[in-house]
């Protein structure tokens, strides 16, 4: 049994694209350094408390 290669369905008039990724690993891991850097100059735990989540995000992409 020979099988026919799969084609995409076709998508909508009007529709965009696929997306394409914006930052690579390598991006993920300067940001979350040069975070690292910047929390350890904070003295407002508001914004501590911020840079800490957002690094702790970032981690999750590398």
């Amino acid at each position: 049994m020979h099988s026919e290669p799969q084609t995409p369905p076709a998508r909508p008039a009007g529709e965009p694209g696929r997306a394409r990724a914006l930052l690579s690993t390598a991006d993920f891991r300067l940001i979350r350094t040069a975070l690292g850097d910047y929390a350890k100059s904070l003295d407002d735990e508001h914004e501590l408390a911020c840079v800490k989540a957002l690094y702790h995000r970032l981690g999750t992409y590398a």
